[in-house]
């Protein structure tokens, strides 16, 4: 069995699935998929995000706002009572990204640090998009000892000392469709590195469809494409993939 690690289910543009969101589900319970951790990326979403997919007993959901959704300084206070919500195991996605928001820089770190410390009151792993932040990304981890909930860098794409530091915090590094991408010869060898006991496969749906479905919208079924071509990179069979990130998956969110 595979987990999808990361998805936005509410994102997705359902008339392709009939309208119905149980179609998605139903898709990847068919290709193994067996669970789905839907990610927020706002908090005025995350109430009808909720909504939209509790009726799904595979579906988890994570509560945060996206380094990239920074209109305004994230109020703590609704953060951490949306967060303390039971179907939420993770807070975020949170982090930060340079590349393409350089100008919020202060806010993203401090939404960042927010979701730090309610990831440690909460007691609950973190989802972290970093891009072009290494340095200040490592800081923060390690400045907040984020290392006490630890969690996930996902969709990586960053360098291997950057993922070799995350993992000797406790982080678990999560590869997306990305590593199917003809230009990603970089992310290849990064995946060949973590350890085996580190990875988890995702999905990022409905963006960055994976091999052979480009140009598709993307979808949880397709983590399985992720599992394959991870198991060439590391000469390892989709088998071993399967079970080995779905053992890393229960084993961060205790499960």
């Amino acid at each position: 069995m595979f987990i999808d690690s990361h998805c936005h289910l509410d994102r997705l543009n359902l008339s392709l699935y009939d309208d119905n969101l149980a179609n998605v589900v139903q898709a990847a319970s068919d290709a193994k998929v067996s669970k789905l951790l839907c990610i927020s990326v706002t908090l005025k979403d995350f109430p009808a995000m909720a909504e939209k997919t509790k009726g799904f007993d595979n579906v988890l959901l994570s509560c945060g706002m996206h380094p990239l959704n920074q209109e305004d300084t994230v109020d703590i206070e609704e953060l951490r009572r949306l967060a303390d919500d039971p179907a939420v195991i993770a807070i975020g996605e949170t982090g930060l990204d340079y590349h393409y928001a350089p100008e919020t820089k202060e806010l993203q770190l401090d939404s960042f640090k927010k979701h730090i410390k309610v990831a440690k009151e909460l007691n609950k792993p973190l989802i972290i998009h970093t891009r072009s932040a290494q340095k200040d990304t490592l800081d923060l981890l390690r400045s907040e000892d984020a290392g006490d909930v630890g969690g996930i860098l996902h969709c990586f794409t960053e360098s291997w000392d950057m993922a070799k530091q995350a993992v000797d915090l406790g982080f678990y590094i999560s590869f997306s469709g990305i590593v199917t991408f003809k230009n990603a010869s970089a992310l290849r060898e990064v995946a060949k590195l973590v350890p085996d006991d580190k990875f988890l496969i995702e999905t990022d749906a409905p963006y960055l469809a994976p091999v052979p479905h480009r140009g598709k919208e993307n979808q949880p079924a397709y983590v399985v494409e992720v599992a394959k071509h991870l198991a060439s990179i590391r000469g390892q069979s989709v088998e071993t993939i399967a079970k080995l990130s779905t053992d890393n998956f229960n084993r961060l969110f205790k499960l």
